[in-house]
């Protein structure tokens, strides 16, 4: 159901943006009309994985949404790899979808409108920096992977016609854990929420499980405290080689794993900290402010931008 329409004071009569964020198991909307509204959705795909399914189901719920009412911009953020010919060439939540020409799709959904769409992490980033006032930011979000944008000037960087910001496929071990994409050693390998909760249960002798883990946390069981240690100095080598390169003026932690697991932003600004080097310090850290709405808010910047 739609969410509350709220008015946006002083807000001009004019065609509205709508911002979408598509997810593996759900897609959200956000549309900030003409008359100053605002109307939000979401649906949860189906069980199927057919592309020509879900795009009928996605426009189903368009159709349903008042927020398209005039609609004359579309920000999209989507989570899968989109090549220069605007086909998807990998999407592992949601195989099927590889192979689709994802422009012509998007936008047979919004005739006369303009449409555009960028990595789930980088809007995440551009909404955050929006948020904080900060026009230089690096945004990290810790889930199921690890996504992440940067904003550099206010604007994203490499920005969308030259790829995303591939932050969870920085390599910082040759020698770690094997990653989804083929190579070891990435960041996502090693500090996603499935690779945490995988060296917590290495270290235990059984599986664990997100809860166990936080009450592992809470108990200050040695094998929480050393797998999540893990994590944190793994995204804290991440982040510092950032810094080392764009210096953005602030960090920003977000996702899901993190949300959920507030000792991580501790443990990660102490490895953070111990990574500085005289007049090069690390950026300050700050935990994200919208949380899983990130890239949706992204998704609505975007489409203002058109």
């Amino acid at each position: 159901m739609p969410a509350p329409r709220d008015r946006q004071p002083g807000a001009a009569s004019a065609p509205g943006c709508l911002g979408i964020d598509v997810g593996g198991t759900k897609v959200a909307f956000r549309a900030e009309t003409g008359d100053g509204r605002i109307e939000e959705s979401s649906f949860t795909w189906g069980p199927h994985r057919d592309a020509a399914r879900d795009l009928a189901d996605l426009a189903s719920h368009l159709e349903e949404f008042p927020g398209t009412a005039d609609v004359r911009a579309v920000g999209v953020a989507m989570p899968a790899t989109v090549g220069p010919d605007e086909r998807i060439t990998a999407w592992p939540s949601r195989p099927a979808w590889t192979g689709l020409a994802l422009g012509p799709a998007l936008r047979a959904l919004f005739p006369g409108s303009r449409v555009a769409w960028a990595d789930d992490g980088d809007l995440g980033a551009l909404a955050e920096a929006d948020a904080a006032n900060c026009p230089n930011l690096l945004y990290v979000g810790v889930g199921t992977g690890i996504g992440g944008g940067l904003v550099l000037d206010g604007a994203l960087c490499p920005g969308p016609a030259r790829g995303s910001f591939e932050i969870g496929h920085l390599v910082i071990d040759r020698d770690g854990p094997e990653c989804v994409c083929g190579r070891r050693g990435c960041l996502q390998a090693t500090a996603s929420g499935p690779a945490t909760l995988a060296h917590a249960t290495a270290l235990r002798g059984t599986p664990v499980t997100f809860g166990e883990l936080r009450r592992g946390l809470s108990d200050q069981r040695p094998w929480a405290v050393a797998a999540l240690d893990r994590t944190a100095r793994a995204l804290a080598t991440a982040i510092a080689g950032v810094g080392e390169l764009v210096h953005p003026e602030r960090a920003v932690l977000g996702g899901g794993f993190a949300g959920g697991v507030p000792a991580l932003l501790d443990a990660l600004a102490t490895h953070l900290a111990d990574l500085s080097r005289p007049g090069h310090p690390t950026p300050a850290l700050a935990p994200a402010r919208l949380g899983g709405l990130s890239s949706l808010r992204g998704a609505v910047l975007l489409a203002r931008q058109l």
